[in-house]
């Protein structure tokens, strides 16, 4: 028997910052790419602050959208998964 390696997959992670002043519609938008096999422990790292909301969505492309507010900062994070190269 052959051991097969799995390996964790690969994420193109898309986060939006909401600018919260009055008139300006601009964010920080950052984009990296990672490795892993849960995307609710990979969000985790920025669900930070004294007052916490966080919601999950699902596309129908399986892109996997958490819509957070930390301390009354406006965040989206968009993990979707990338083909295998």
């Amino acid at each position: 028997m052959q051991n097969q390696q799995v390996h964790p997959k690969r994420y193109e992670v898309v986060r939006e910052i909401f600018n919260s002043c009055s008139g300006n519609q601009m964010r920080d938008i950052f984009i990296s790419e990672i490795e892993t096999d849960d995307v609710d422990l990979s969000v985790k790292e920025f669900l930070i602050g004294t007052e916490v909301r966080c919601q999950k969505f699902e596309e129908a492309n399986g892109t996997v959208i958490f819509d957070i507010n930390t301390d009354g900062i406006k965040q989206r994070v968009a993990f979707t998964e990338l083909s295998p190269s």
